[in-house]
Order: structure tokens, then C-alpha cells, then sequence
């Protein structure tokens, strides 16, 4: 029994059609139904011919080695390296390695682009130099053209107290009644830190706490109206 009749003969015995075995193993059925008339022109070079029989053989449950060996005897081809799948002719393989060409190609001229990029840019750095060589003159020309405030005029100072004026500051917590020109001006009982001022020709002034109760006639400090807790009442002509 030939080659290609151990093939055929093995694979009806699995019930298994051409193009059933042809869908598992990715291989052409017209290659397989080379293998198993044995018309070797019709697959091609040796090197696919050992190919597609070492994965048909393995397929089957048939010896790959012996059936290379057998090939080679019966066309006197020269022995080659053994494959482990089977290889697919030429024009296939070219099919499978265009969108490689292409993705290749794509990403070179990406990379050519991006050079020629980093080339033409001007470098940033010389620009953000020059920025901030610049921004002290513009700083300056800008103090330079602010245009100057308004010149700050000194306060005037504080005119003295008129004349016929009664100053009463209280330095610490007492009952007070200030009478001007013969009518009581204010009564009662006031805390530190009470200052009142009076206009007329005649004061009387009575204090609970004379010690806390001062007197500025004229602004002429007269200075406390007497001791700690004592009651004093006095006159005052303006």
C-alpha cells in the first residue's frame, strides 16, 4: 500500500470527509487530496509537502518521520529540517504578513514626523528666559506710569477749648451733678472713662467720689475735685 492509499485508508476508517479534516487541521482539502493521490505539484515546494504531512499524519495517528522518510525515498527529494505545523504557501503567507508591513510602516513615519517636530519647534526654555528677562522692565515701566497718589496733607491740630467751656473727665465710678448758668445738666451716677463738656458763664459741680471727678475751666486742668469718697461740691465762673 502506497503513501497517499495509508492516508486515504486512515482517514475513512475515522469516517472523516476532505473537507472535514481540512476545517481542523486549517489545510486546504485540495493539499490533503494531493497527499492521498500522491500528485506533488499540485502542493508545491518539498518543504510544504513534509509540512502538511507531518500534521496530517499526526491527525491520523500515523508515524510524521515515516511518512517524510517515505516521501523523500519515492521523490528523491532532499531531507530539510523538520517542521512542527504546517507551513502555508507563499502567496498565503505574504496575505498574513501585509498588516504587519502596514502597522510597521505607520508607526516609522509617526516617529519620523515626531522628530522632524522636535527639530523646527524653537526650544521653550529660550522662550521662558526671555519672559522673564522682560517682566522687570515691564514691572518697572508699569511703577513708572502708575501716575503718583494724592499728596497726604498733615491733620491740623487740635484747637484749644474755647473759653466758657467746663471739661469733667471721670477717672474712676461716682455720682455726679454738673449745674450751669443755674440749671442741672446731668445727674446721677456715672463709671470710668466718662468725659462731658459744658458751655455757659457760671458751673457748680458735685461729685460722690471727688478723687474720680476732674475739672478742665477755660482748658485750665483744675485737677481733682478732692479725696477718695468725700463729697465736694464747687463753684465755677466761665
Amino acid at each position: 500500500m502506497g503513501l497517499g492509499e495509508r492516508f486515504r485508508a486512515a482517514r475513512e476508517e475515522r469516517g472523516l470527509t476532505l473537507s472535514e479534516v481540512g476545517e481542523q487541521l486549517r489545510i486546504r482539502s485540495v493539499y490533503l487530496a494531493a497527499i492521498e493521490e500522491e500528485t506533488w505539484k499540485a502542493i508545491g515546494a518539498p518543504v510544504y509537502i513534509r509540512g502538511f504531512l507531518r500534521t496530517y499524519a499526526r491527525f491520523l495517528g500515523l508515524d510524521p518521520e515515516e511518512a517524510v522518510a517515505e516521501f523523500n525515498t519515492a521523490t528523491g527529494a532532499t531531507p530539510s529540517g523538520s517542521a512542527s505545523a504546517s507551513p502555508e504557501p507563499p502567496a498565503k503567507t505574504q496575505r498574513s504578513l501585509a498588516p504587519l508591513i502596514w502597522i510597521a510602516g505607520a508607526i516609522a513615519i509617526g516617529l519620523i514626523g515626531f522628530v522632524i517636530y522636535l527639530y523646527v519647534s524653537p526650544p521653550r526654555t529660550a522662550v521662558t528666559t526671555a519672559q522673564q528677562s522682560a517682566s522687570p522692565v515691564a514691572s518697572a515701566s508699569s511703577a513708572s506710569a502708575t501716575p503718583p497718589g494724592p499728596t497726604a496733607h498733615p491733620l491740623p491740630l487740635p484747637q484749644p477749648l474755647l473759653v466758657r467751656t467746663l471739661a469733667v473727665h471721670i477717672t474712676s465710678g461716682s455720682w455726679l451733678r454738673v449745674i450751669i448758668d443755674g440749671n442741672v445738666s446731668i445727674e446721677g451716677t456715672f463709671p470710668r472713662g466718662t468725659s462731658k463738656i459744658f458751655h455757659g458763664k457760671t458751673a457748680v459741680v458735685r461729685a460722690g467720689n471727688a478723687a474720680g471727678v476732674e475739672v478742665t475751666v477755660n482748658g485750665k486742668a483744675m485737677g481733682k475735685l478732692g479725696g477718695v469718697g468725700d463729697v465736694v461740691e464747687k463753684s465755677f465762673a466761665l
